[in-house]
């Protein structure tokens, strides 16, 4: 007995064939909206640090 090849939905589990990214149109609208906030995350952490280096710099250089 042997499964056919499948993946699974990364928001609520469910088999799903290889070619698909979800197993429905909610659970796809909600992967999206992860995928945009994981981004935007990802962003702001960049603008952090480069802030961060920045007052670090001037901190140095002045002191």
């Amino acid at each position: 007995m042997s499964v056919e090849p499948h993946k699974h939905c990364p928001v609520c589990g469910t088999p799903i064939p290889l070619n698909e990214k979800a197993c429905s149109p909610d659970c796809e609208a909600v992967l999206n909206k992860r995928q945009n906030q994981m981004k935007r995350n990802q962003k702001l952490i960049y603008v952090l640090l480069v802030v961060f280096i920045i007052v670090w710099l001037y901190f140095v250089v002045i002191k």
